[in-house]
């Protein structure tokens, strides 16, 4: 256990001053997949960090994470009550539509740029091909 000079409970400035310190250290240490959950830390209320994550293999990642990131604040900041909570996201991909064919997404990109039907009349492009 790691003595604190307990200031209480963990607050969101100090979540604010240490956090890039954490960022950098973490990169120094090329830790890739930690610094992807670290970029989706989201507010600190009553000493609890709430961090997003996608999926089941961030969320994996992020509970092997959670004793080295609240030994790192309690050490930096002194506080005695840090806690983290993940808020795990499911990607939903139900509101798009399947896209199978050539066609379809052909279709698709038209929509996303109007541009493109200008490129393949220009340039004879055929997207059954």
């Amino acid at each position: 256990m790691i003595p604190t000079t307990s200031v209480g409970v963990f607050k969101q400035e100090m979540l604010d001053q240490y956090l890039p310190e954490v960022i950098e250290l973490w990169k120094s240490e090329k830790r890739n997949l930690e610094l992807a959950i670290l970029q989706q830390v989201k507010k600190v209320e009553e000493g609890t960090i709430f961090i997003e994550v996608m999926g089941h293999v961030q969320e994996e990642i992020a509970e092997k994470m959670k004793p080295d990131l609240i030994g790192i604040f309690r050490k930096k900041s002194g506080a005695g009550k840090i806690a983290i909570q993940l808020d795990v996201k499911e990607e939903d991909d139900a509101g798009s539509p399947k896209l199978y064919t050539d066609q379809d997404k052909f279709k698709h990109l038209l929509k996303k740029h109007p541009a493109l039907l200008e490129f393949s009349k220009k340039f004879d492009l055929d997207p059954d091909f």
